[in-house]
């Protein structure tokens, strides 16, 4: 059909009646108007004339829009359109439908005063609407004459009561033939015990479409495959919804995502079960025995390899591994992501892309990183549209550029707000020359105090937490996350502080500085509570060589500051304290060439230990309060 032509219905409806008619099985008992309509290999009627569609148009007092108009001509009505319409109106039985149902009575009861046009239409549709179903499962029919588009066409709305969700939209009632179309061959496309095999030339074309779709994934034409696929999928392809659903899952997209007919085959069980079982532990209301719902036809081995990787995603061991180069390039990736250097891990993952080899021809991409406590929060969406346009597995064609990195340089983004403004006091150490499994030997009591395994800083304080039976108002013990903070430094940080107590305040710079230079900022000049604060102190081989402290208005220094982080240049009135907060911290990092990965930060999983105080102990006279829990 052109823009100007109308649609031509009848090869349509014969390719439709000769797939149905070739769809029933042998032997099976059917009605006399089916047999008859299996023979004739012809769901419709007979042609309506001009004369009994201008009589129908009189009757209801509306000429009818252009698609059903052209199609009574070709069928005065139609049997099975789809699985539940099993017989669709022509001239003699089109009717208003006036709320016979007393569906508008129902759907109104809902609506409130802020209800919108889409909520308002889901009740009129009830009442203008024009019935075209006439024997259906429950299922209702209507078009609406109000809800038309710039050809004339009236939308078609379907409900059934059994579905539990609004009317579906149809934009035409074209559309509404198509679907119903897709929706015959979705019911039929998997065949029961005693059926014929599903086989006609819409499916040949369709899945000839879906292998073409595979490769030219593989290329790197991820939108064009994405749409045919998605087009298969609406007809119940095999592999249609498998292959489709990894590129969703590379794009960012969780709900409804299931490896269909994929998942359970255990060549690509390696790659697509974490991503499953990952998916169904983030939601924790879920029964653990509704996994095998999408195992469906899995094998015991695989359900039992399925139960085991979820212990190990919940407990956060689970660790992805690849053979080959690509898989060397997984564990760089690795290293360079638990200290922080994100950017550098991806590009190692994509540097190696091209040399990756599948599982097996229906996997399109390397999927289960993905669920890797540390190299899933690597991706992005802008990030999954460059690896799904990276020719891979065998195939070539043109590389994407690079995604531009999420970290940015220095340390001026700790002033941006956070999503939802919490990040408005934080601290961090900066040390030269050390690797950052050597902070806790400079900033922890004892000897013994090792790194724990990367986790989220949220889950991190959690379990400090659980863990915790003394509370004492005097201790400042900080959590702090590690990792790389640029060429040759290491930091720790720690985004949720206790309250700033400048008396009692102990900067733990010179132990941090033991043997090398060290740097310790703690910023409070959007704090929630309390006034704005900003403390710097610089220590070179153990011994503090400048400090300042600005609190309660003013400000007090020591040592020799440079001028490029000397405090008079930033702090003036009181109540402009918080504009110093970036050009202070874009000072620090020019000072020292240091940064700080906010992504990993943010986003990722570090590696953390718990410090030493940052206050002194009381003194004679002093009050505290430690509380003990059993």
């Amino acid at each position: 059909m052109t823009e100007n032509s109308p649609f031509d219905w009848r090869p349509f409806l014969l390719e439709w009646s000769g797939e149905w008619a070739d769809s029933l099985p042998d032997g099976e008992t059917r009605g006399a108007e089916n047999e008859a309509a299996r023979q004739a290999r012809w769901l419709g009627f007979p042609p309506a004339s001009e004369e009994r569609i201008t009589a129908l148009e009189k009757r209801l007092g509306r000429r009818m829009p252009p698609s059903y108009r052209e199609f009574l001509k070709v069928s005065d009505g139609w049997r099975h359109a789809g699985g539940f319409v099993s017989l669709l109106a022509g001239t003699a039985d089109a009717r208003w439908h006036d709320d016979e149902s007393g569906l508008a009575v129902m759907f109104e009861e809902y609506l409130d005063e802020d209800a919108g046009p889409e909520e308002r239409r889901e009740v009129d549709i009830w009442r203008r609407g024009l019935q075209l179903d006439v024997e259906s499962d429950i299922t209702y029919v209507l078009m609406d004459p109000e809800d038309v588009d710039e050809d004339g066409e009236w939308a078609v709305y379907t409900w059934a009561s059994w579905r539990a969700e609004s009317p579906g939209r149809h934009a035409s009632f074209l559309a509404f033939m198509q679907d119903m179309h897709r929706e015959f061959h979705s019911l039929r496309a998997r065949p029961r015990d005693g059926e014929p095999e599903f086989v006609n030339d819409t499916t040949r074309k369709l899945d000839a479409a879906v292998e073409e779709a595979r490769l030219e994934a593989l290329r790197g034409g991820w939108e064009r495959a994405g749409k045919a696929l998605d087009e298969a999928k609406g007809y119940n392809r095999p592999r249609a919804a498998g292959l489709g659903d990894q590129i969703r899952r590379l794009l960012g997209q969780t709900s409804m995502v299931y490896f269909d007919g994929l998942v359970t085959d255990p060549r690509y069980a390696p790659e697509l079960l974490p991503l499953l079982v990952a998916e169904h532990a983030a939601h924790s209301y879920r029964d653990d025995s509704t996994l095998k719902f999408h195992l469906r036809g899995a094998d015991e081995d695989l359900v039992s390899l399925a139960y085991a990787t979820l212990e190990r995603v919940r407990g956060g061991t689970y660790r992805y591994t690849a053979a080959g180069p690509f898989g060397e390039a997984v564990e760089r990736a690795r290293e360079l992501t638990r200290w922080g250097d994100t950017d550098r891990a991806w590009r190692n993952l994509m540097d190696a892309l091209p040399s990756w080899e599948p599982l097996g021809p229906d996997l399109l991409a390397p999927l289960g990183w993905v669920a890797d406590p540390l190299l899933g929060p690597l991706l992005t969406p802008e990030r999954g549209r460059e690896l799904l346009s990276t020719p891979r597995g065998g195939q070539t064609g043109g590389a994407p550029g690079p995604t531009a990195g999420l970290d940015p340089d220095g340390l001026a983004w700790l002033a941006e707000p956070d999503s939802g403004n919490n990040r408005t006091s934080y601290r961090f150490v900066l040390v030269e020359g050390v690797e950052p499994e050597e902070l806790p030997a400079r900033l922890a009591d004892g000897d013994g105090t090792v790194l724990n395994e990367p986790m989220t800083l949220w889950d991190a304080r959690s379990r400090l937490l659980h863990n915790r039976r003394e509370f004492s108002s005097y201790d400042d013990r900080a959590l702090m996350a590690v990792g790389r903070a640029g060429a040759g430094w290491s930091f720790a940080f720690d985004g949720d502080p206790a309250p700033f107590d400048r008396r009692r305040f102990v900067s733990p710079v010179p132990a941090a500085g033991a043997g090398t230079r060290a740097v310790v900022v703690w910023s409070g000049l959007r704090a929630w509570h309390g006034e704005p604060f900003f403390h710097l102190s610089v220590a070179r081989d153990g011994v503090e060589q400048y400090a300042f402290t600005y609190a309660d208005g003013e400000v007090r220094r020591g040592g020799d500051i440079p001028r490029a982080l000397d405090p008079s240049r930033f702090f003036g009135a009181p109540e402009d304290a918080a504009e110093a907060e970036r050009p202070l911290l874009e000072a620090v990092a020019g000072e020292f060439g240091a940064r700080l990965p906010r992504h990993a930060i943010v986003n990722g999983r570090l590696h953390t230990f718990t410090t030493r105080s940052w206050t002194r102990p009381p003194r004679d006279g002093e009050t505290y309060a430690v509380i003990r829990m059993n």
